[in-house]
C-alpha cells in the first residue's frame, strides 16, 4: 500500500499538475520520505554486516512515530487535497477513468476519504514491527 500511494503521489500527481510541484506539501513529503530512508538504509547495512549499534536500530524504528503522520498529513493529503480542483479543470486522467462509472476527480475525493484509515492500518504495523525489533535486540543485549 505504501509503494501504491508514493507512486499515486509522485506520478500521478506531481508529476501531471504543474501547479503543485512547488506547493510547501511536496517538500515536506519529499523532506520525510528522504529522512525515513536516511535513517533506514544505514540500518540495513549495518544489519547485513552484523554490527548494528543499538542507536541507529533504535532510531529505525522510532523516527518513523514523527515523519510519518508528518509526511503522509501534511504532504500527500494536502497535495493531493490542493490538486482536486485541478484535476477536475484538466479532467485528469479522462481516457482512462472512461471505462469506469466514476472519474479520477471523484476516485482522489474518495481516496482522501479513505486514506486516513489505510494509513492507520499500516502506522499500527509499523509499531508491532518496532516493539519486536526493539525487543529482539534488548534480549541480544541482556545475553
Amino acid at each position: 500500500m505504501q509503494w501504491g500511494g508514493r507512486t499515486h503521489f509522485l506520478l500521478a500527481i506531481v508529476r501531471q499538475i504543474d501547479e503543485v510541484q512547488e506547493l510547501p506539501a511536496v517538500f515536506i513529503t519529499f523532506l520525510a520520505w528522504s529522512l525515513s530512508e536516511v535513517v533506514r538504509y544505514p540500518q540495513h547495512a549495518f544489519t547485513c554486516i552484523g554490527s548494528c549499534p543499538y542507536w541507529i536500530t533504535y532510531l529505525r524504528y522510532t523516527a518513523f512515530i514523527v515523519l510519518y503522520p508528518v509526511g503522509l498529513f501534511t504532504g500527500e493529503m494536502w497535495l493531493m487535497y490542493e490538486a482536486v480542483p485541478f484535476i477536475k479543470k484538466k479532467n485528469l486522467y479522462a481516457d482512462f477513468f472512461s471505462a469506469f462509472p466514476f472519474t479520477y476527480y471523484t476516485f482522489v475525493r474518495v481516496l482522501l476519504v479513505l486514506y486516513p484509515f489505510l494509513w492507520l492500518k499500516l502506522y499500527l504495523h509499523l509499531f508491532k514491527q518496532r516493539r519486536s525489533k526493539l525487543r529482539k535486540h534488548d534480549k541480544k543485549k541482556m545475553k
